[in-house]
C-alpha cells in the first residue's frame, strides 16, 4: 500500500535565487555538460559575462576585452563603464536587477532578463566582482552564490571597467574542462560582429577589419564559386557565397551578438528574400533549393527588445525591429531587394557565376530526381518497421526542454547496439545500428548518399538532407570497439560526415564515445578505467588482488554496465575541424590513393598495444 503523505503548509518551500539556480540550472543555461560540447553550460557561463562586455563596447565604451582561463578558472575583463559602486552586490545577486530594462542605457542588447551573472554566480564554487570606477574599487566576493565579503577601496591609478573571475563548480558540472577550439570559435564570433573590438585570450589578440565576410573566409575551407559578397546597411549585414564542393546550405546566423544557432524569424526572412531578388533579377522561377544548394551565409541583426525562444537564446522569435516597427521580413526584404540586385547589376562577373551555379544544381537535382525518389520510398517502407534506428521520443528540432540532450549513438553489429539500446534512455537516446563497414565515400558525388541504403536511411534519421534547421539530434556519436576495425569504422563515418555535412562537424554536433578499457574490482567496489594510468590508480586504490577485466568490445559489456556509461558520466571526444585542417586536404591524404607520403605517416605514428593482440 502506498505511503500517504501530508499535504499542507509546510510542504511548501520558498528557495532564494541561488538555490532555484543551482537545483534547476537548465532553466538558464540549457543543459550542462562537461565542456566537451560547444553548447554545454560552462561555455553559456563564459557567455554571459562576456556579453555584458560586450554591451559595454556596442555603447562606446572599452575597446578591449581580456579574457583568460587557467586551471579552470575564466577572467574576464574589459574597460567600460564599470557598474555603478553602491549596486554591484545586486547586479550579481538579484534576480531582475540591472540596466538592461532601461532602453536608453542598452539600445540593443542582448542580456534583457537581468539573469545571466546571477546564473554565473550561482553556478560557480568562487566567484569575484570588480567595479572600477571613479577612482574606486568594489570588490565582492561570493562562493556558491553566497556573498563572502565587500569591499570598498581607492585605486585613483587603475583604469574603469569590470572584472569577473569565477570557477564553475564541479559539483554541479563534473570533471569539466575547457577546450581551446571552442572558446576561440565563440571569441571570433564576437570580433567578427563587432567591428573594432580587440579581443586578447590568453595572449593571443582577435581581431576583425571585414566583419562577417572575415568570419566566412574563416569557416570556409573549401573553394568558391565567387568572392564573398558583403552588404551592411543599418543594423543589418550579411555576407554570402556559394561552395564549389559543398552541397548543403549553411548558415551562421547572429541577433545582437547572440549566435542563434536555430536561426528563427531573421534567418527564415534572409532565406525567403535572397530566392525572391535572386528570381527578380535573373527573371527566372528557379526552384528555391537549386539558389539555396551550397549557399554558405554569415548574417547579423541588430534590433530592440529581442525576444527569443529560451534562455540560452538560440532561436529568435521577434517579429518586428523594434516595438511598433516595420516587421523583420519586410526590413530584410527591402534591404535585400535594393542592395544585393544593385551588387550583382554592378558585379556581371559575379552574376554570371552565380547563375552558373544555380543551372548546375538545377541540372543535379533532376539527374537524381529518380534516385531520390526511389531513396525515399525505401525510407518510408523503413520507417514502418526500421530495424536500423532505434528512436527516442524527445528530439533537437522539438521545442522542449530536454532537446540539448538529444543523442544518436551510431554503432557496429547487433550485440554493440543491443546493449546501447537496453541501457539508453528512451527520451533522448536514439541507436542507428550498423551492419558493417560503410562505404568509403571519398571523392563520390551526393549520388552515393541516396543509392547507398546505409547513408541513406542515417541521412533520413538526422533529417539533414538540405540543412541542418531540422536536424533531429543534437550529439550524433559514433560508439565503435577502440580495435582496427573500430577504428577503421570511425575513419569512415568521419569521411562520410566531413564529405557530405561538414557544417555538421564544424557546428559541434559530432563526437566519438570513449567506453572504458578495464574493469578493475573487489568485493567493495568497481572503477572503470579508460586508460593504462587510470588502470594503475585503480590497482593502488583497490589492492593488487583485485580483479582486472580487460573489455576488447562493446558487446562484451552487459547493460547494466552500459548504463554507467552513456549517462551522466558519458565520456566524449569532440570530433573538432581546425581551420588549418582543410578538409578536401585532409581527406585526400587520409582516405585518397595509397600515397608513399601516407606510407610513411603510418609507419611513423604505428604503435603496437599488446593487450589487443
Amino acid at each position: 500500500m502506498a505511503e500517504f503523505i501530508t499535504y499542507s503548509e509546510e510542504s511548501i518551500r520558498t528557495l532564494d535565487w541561488k538555490e532555484h539556480i543551482r537545483i534547476r540550472p537548465g532553466m538558464y543555461i540549457g543543459k550542462l555538460g562537461d565542456g566537451a560540447s560547444p553548447d554545454d553550460g560552462i561555455y553559456v557561463l563564459l557567455k554571459e559575462v562576456i556579453d555584458n562586455s560586450i554591451d559595454e563596447f556596442v555603447m562606446g565604451f572599452g575597446k578591449t576585452i581580456e579574457v583568460k582561463i587557467e586551471d579552470k578558472f575564466v577572467t574576464v575583463r574589459d574597460y567600460g563603464r564599470g557598474i555603478p559602486l553602491g549596486k554591484v552586490v545586486d547586479c550579481v545577486s538579484k534576480i531582475n536587477t540591472g540596466a538592461k530594462y532601461d532602453s536608453k542605457v542598452f539600445k540593443k542588447t542582448v542580456g534583457l532578463n537581468g539573469v545571466g551573472t546571477k546564473a554565473v554566480n550561482a553556478l560557480s564554487h568562487k566567484f569575484n566582482i570588480q567595479s572600477i570606477r571613479e577612482g574606486k574599487i568594489k570588490d565582492a566576493v561570493f562562493e556558491n552564490g553566497k556573498l563572502i565579503e565587500e569591499s570598498l577601496f581607492e585605486a585613483p591609478s587603475q583604469r574603469k571597467g569590470t572584472v569577473v573571475t569565477f570557477m564553475p563548480d564541479e559539483e554541479i558540472f563534473g570533471n569539466y574542462r575547457f577546450i581551446d577550439e571552442f572558446v576561440e570559435r565563440l571569441l571570433w564570433n564576437y570580433v567578427f560582429l563587432n567591428r573594432g573590438l580587440t579581443i586578447l585570450f590568453n595572449g593571443q589578440k582577435l581581431y576583425s577589419e571585414n566583419g562577417l565576410a572575415d568570419l566566412l573566409n574563416r569557416n570556409i575551407d573549401s573553394s568558391t564559386v565567387y568572392p564573398i559578397v558583403h552588404i551592411i546597411e543599418d543594423d543589418f549585414e550579411f555576407a554570402f557565397t556559394h561552395s564549389a564542393t559543398q552541397y548543403s546550405e549553411e548558415f551562421f546566423s547572429f541577433v545582437n551578438g547572440q549566435h542563434t544557432v536555430q536561426g528563427g524569424t531573421h534567418q527564415a526572412a534572409f532565406r525567403e528574400s535572397f530566392v525572391k531578388t535572386i528570381r527578380e533579377f535573373y527573371k527566372k522561377d528557379f526552384d528555391a533549393s537549386d539558389i539555396k544548394t551550397s549557399l554558405i551565409v554569415a548574417l547579423s541583426i541588430k534590433i530592440q527588445e529581442p525576444v527569443f525562444e529560451s534562455q540560452t537564446k538560440t532561436k529568435l522569435g521577434s517579429q518586428h525591429i523594434e516595438p511598433g516597427g516595420p516587421t523583420i521580413r519586410n526590413y530584410i526584404s527591402d534591404i535585400l531587394k535594393k542592395r544585393l540586385d544593385n551588387y550583382l547589376h554592378m558585379n556581371p562577373d559575379v552574376a554570371d557565376a552565380l547563375l552558373k551555379k544555380i543551372l548546375q544544381s538545377e541540372k543535379e537535382r533532376k539527374d537524381l530526381a529518380n534516385i531520390k525518389k526511389i531513396a525515399k520510398e525505401r525510407v518510408k517502407k523503413a520507417n514502418i518497421h526500421n530495424k536500423k534506428l532505434r528512436d527516442c521520443k524527445v528530439h533537437y528540432n522539438d521545442n522542449h526542454p530536454q532537446r540539448l540532450d538529444t543523442t544518436l549513438f551510431i554503432t557496429e553489429g547487433d550485440s554493440a547496439s543491443g546493449s546501447i539500446t537496453k541501457a539508453r534512455n528512451v527520451n533522448t537516446q536514439a541507436v542507428f545500428s550498423l551492419k558493417g563497414k560503410p562505404l568509403n565515400c571519398y571523392s563520390l558525388s551526393k549520388k552515393i548518399v541516396y543509392e547507398n541504403e546505409e547513408f541513406n536511411l542515417l541521412q533520413a534519421a538526422l533529417n539533414i538532407e538540405d540543412s541542418l534547421e531540422y536536424l533531429r539530434y543534437n550529439n550524433i556519436v559514433i560508439a565503435t570497439d577502440a580495435d582496427v576495425d573500430g577504428m577503421h569504422i570511425r575513419l569512415l563515418l568521419i569521411t562520410f560526415f566531413l564529405q557530405f555535412f561538414p557544417d555538421l562537424v564544424r557546428n559541434g554536433h559530432l563526437y566519438i564515445l570513449q567506453t572504458p578499457l578495464f574493469r578493475v574490482r573487489n568485493k567493495q567496489k568497481t572503477i572503470y578505467c579508460y586508460s593504462d594510468s587510470e588502470k594503475s590508480a585503480a590497482i593502488n586504490e583497490l589492492g593488487e588482488k583485485a580483479e582486472i577485466t580487460r573489455f576488447k568490445g562493446l558487446g562484451e559489456i552487459s547493460p547494466d554496465e552500459f548504463v554507467n556509461f552513456i549517462g551522466k558520466n558519458i565520456r566524449l571526444d569532440p570530433v573538432i575541424l581546425r581551420k588549418e585542417n582543410g578538409i578536401s586536404e585532409m581527406l585526400s591524404f587520409y582516405m585518397g590513393k595509397n600515397t608513399p607520403d601516407r606510407q610513411n605517416f603510418i609507419i611513423d605514428n604505428l604503435k603496437f598495444d599488446l593487450d589487443m593482440i
